[in-house]
C-alpha cells in the first residue's frame, strides 16, 4: 500500500512538471477518492437490538455487520445482519419469544435529489430453532414466512441545505404483513406504515487546540400509523402509536488508516398504550462501531 502511495505521488509530480492545470489535477484527485470510497464496511456491537422501539433478541449483546457498495454515485447495494448467537427461540418459561434472534437483510438505495433517497429493504428473520407454523424458507413471502419487503423514503436536509433535520416514511409492501377478518380468515396485505422524524445537533465543537471532540446528539420520534397486521409486536393494533421516542449520543474516534470508531449511548422509550413488552418500555442501549 505504501509503494502504491509513493507511485501516485511520483505520477502527480510528473504531471505537474509537464504543465497540467491545477483544475485537472483536482479533478483526478477527486475521482481517485471517489473510487476508494465505493466499498463501505461497518461492524456494530450493541448491548441489545432494538428496531423502531421493538426489542428483538431480549437483553443479549448483538453483533451487526454492514457491507455497502456504491454501484454509481447515486445507486448503492448493501447487506446488513444481526445475531446474538443464542440458539434457543424461547426463554426458559417457554412463552417469552426471541431469546435467540437473527436477521439478514439486503437493500438498495437510490439518491433522487439532494435531500431525498429511496430505499428498498428485504428483511429475512428466520427463527433460530424450529417453530410450529413458521416456514423459514428464504423465498417464502407468504403468511407463514419470515420475509418482508420495506419501501422507504428518507429525507435528509443536512447536506445541501445545512439543516440537520431528517424524516423517514416506511411502508411494508410485500411479505408477511397480513391482516385478517374477525374469523381469522381472508388474509390481506396491510401495508403497515411507520413515520419517523429526527434532528441532529452537535455539542462541544472542536476548539482551536483540538482538545475537545464533538458529541453528536440525535433526538427522534417514530410512530406506527396502522398496525392491524400486528407486525409491530409491541405497538397498539387499533390506533397510531409512538413506539420509538429517544435520544442518541455519539462520539467518534479516528483510529487512522481510514478506520473510525464511534461510541454511542441510546435511550429509547416505547409509548404504545397496549405495549406488553416483556422488558418494559424504556431501554438504554450502548454501542461501539468500527467503520472503514
Amino acid at each position: 500500500m505504501k509503494h502504491n502511495k509513493r507511485l501516485l505521488v511520483l505520477l502527480f509530480m510528473i504531471v505537474s512538471a509537464i504543465g497540467f492545470s491545477q483544475e485537472n489535477e483536482s479533478e483526478k484527485d477527486t475521482v481517485s477518492i471517489a473510487n476508494e470510497k465505493k466499498l463501505d464496511l461497518n461492524v456494530d456491537i450493541v448491548s441489545r437490538y432494538l428496531w423502531r422501539g421493538q426489542c428483538w433478541g431480549g437483553d443479549y449483546v448483538a453483533v451487526q455487520p454492514t457491507i455497502e457498495y456504491a454501484v454509481t454515485p447515486k445507486f448503492s447495494l448493501g447487506f446488513w445482519a444481526t445475531t446474538n448467537f443464542k440458539g434457543d427461540y424461547f426463554y426458559p418459561d417457554g412463552e417469552t419469544a426471541y431469546k435467540g434472534y437473527q436477521e439478514i437483510d439486503f437493500y438498495a438505495t437510490y439518491q433522487l435529489n439532494d435531500f431525498l433517497q429511496f430505499q428498498l429493504w428485504d428483511y429475512y428473520w428466520p427463527s433460530v430453532s424450529k417453530v410450529e407454523g413458521v416456514d423459514n424458507g428464504f423465498f417464502n413471502y407468504g403468511k407463514d414466512g419470515t420475509k418482508t419487503v420495506d419501501a422507504m423514503l428518507y429525507f435528509d436536509f443536512s447536506e445541501g441545505y445545512k439543516f440537520p433535520f431528517n424524516a423517514t416514511i416506511s411502508t411494508l409492501v410485500a411479505g408477511n404483513d397480513y391482516r385478517y377478518d374477525a374469523d381469522g380468515e381472508n388474509p390481506k396485505q396491510n401495508f403497515t406504515t411507520y413515520l419517523e422524524l429526527g434532528y441532529t445537533f452537535t455539542l462541544f465543537e472542536k476548539s482551536a487546540s483540538k482538545v475537545l471532540n464533538s458529541i453528536e446528539l440525535a433526538p427522534v420520534i417514530g410512530a406506527v400509523l396502522n398496525n392491524k397486521a400486528e407486525y409491530y409486536s409491541y405497538a397498539d393494533y387499533d390506533e397510531a402509536s409512538f413506539v420509538n421516542m429517544g435520544l442518541k449520543a455519539t462520539k467518534e474516534f479516528d483510529l487512522g488508516n481510514g478506520i473510525t470508531m464511534p461510541l454511542s449511548l441510546n435511550y429509547i422509550h416505547n409509548g404504545a398504550k397496549n405495549n406488553t413488552e416483556t422488558f418494559g418500555k424504556n431501554f438504554l442501549v450502548a454501542g461501539i462501531s468500527f467503520s472503514y
